[in-house]
């Protein structure tokens, strides 16, 4: 640190945090956290319809599935969250009402994925869509998503790890959830709580991370129908089993560990049941001919 201090090239200090999460356009509230849910889709969708289309799917087809499988999967997202996080909503001073308050917060991974995944396939037997074809062409987008989305948690200084004095270290106010800004004290000044480890920028990373892989593996491997859907769902969970250690925020514990942690290791088993019977379901329905037309 001194010999870069010396050069001029001392490392910053901190990383900052957003003091304002909603901004007021004509009255109307703008808050970060849905204007990066609604990023993340839309990369999503571009994303997924270039790789749909190279797999002969019709243009437009991606759209008409996705509209089917964002609104499942928003309500997917919320009711995890709720059900997952209850005391907020039914607990002591909890707020029932407070559960459908999308736009202040919480969306659960878990719950996004499944029901998304189940109206995606809804939307493809409407419009005559292949389901495993466009799971394999949306799980990068997908995953993108989620890092896109991953900001929202930054702008509303939530979803933080362990306090730590390293220069990743992640500045967090005391937040108004209902406001959409940081607490401010009697000068005016946010108030600071501490710095903590960015266990968003770690996740954005990950994510990232896993969807350069999967489309690497998809362009280097013949993979066969669904195979790439399920190394998503078997990769996602092993980073998340990391971040989630990290994580201080409130979660219902079983054995001593988060709940998430335990989803993470469902979900990654579920992953390598469909990774294993979409190759062998494959094999089975287009058998080897050695050459033979039949």
């Amino acid at each position: 640190m001194s010999e870069l201090t010396a050069i001029g090239l001392a490392l910053p200090a901190s990383i900052p945090s957003p003091t304002v999460g909603v901004w007021h356009v004509f009255g109307i509230p703008l808050r970060a956290y849905a204007l990066c849910i609604l990023a993340g889709i839309a990369v999503a969708i571009w994303l997924t319809d270039r790789r749909l289309r190279a797999r002969g799917g019709a243009p437009g087809a991606v759209l008409d599935v996705s509209m089917y499988a964002v609104i499942a999967g928003i309500i997917g997202g919320r009711l995890y969250h709720v059900i997952t996080t209850p005391e907020p909503y039914w607990g002591k001073d909890g707020n029932p009402w407070a559960a459908l308050r999308i736009w202040e917060g919480g969306l659960g991974i878990w719950g996004a994925i499944a029901m998304g995944a189940l109206g995606a396939w809804f939307g493809c037997r409407r419009h005559g869509v292949r389901f495993l074809d466009f799971a394999d062409a949306a799980v990068p987008g997908v995953a993108l998503a989620q890092g896109i989305g991953r900001w929202g948690n930054w702008f509303n200084n939530e979803l933080y790890g362990r306090a730590t004095d390293q220069p990743w270290g992640l500045v967090i106010h005391q937040w108004d959830q209902s406001a959409g800004r940081a607490v401010l004290d009697a000068q005016g000044t946010p108030v600071v709580i501490g710095t903590f480890q960015p266990t968003f920028l770690y996740e954005f990373a990950f994510v990232v991370v896993l969807a350069v892989v999967l489309i690497l593996l998809d362009r280097r491997f013949a993979l066969r129908r669904g195979q790439l859907f399920g190394l998503y769902i078997m990769g996602y969970p092993l980073g998340r089993i990391f971040i989630e250690k990290m994580r201080t925020d409130t979660a219902e514990l079983i054995l001593g560990q988060r709940l998430n942690v335990w989803t993470s290791i469902l979900v990654f088993l579920l992953g390598a049941v469909i990774f294993w019977w979409t190759g062998k379901r494959t094999r089975i329905s287009q058998p080897e001919t050695d050459g033979v037309e039949k």
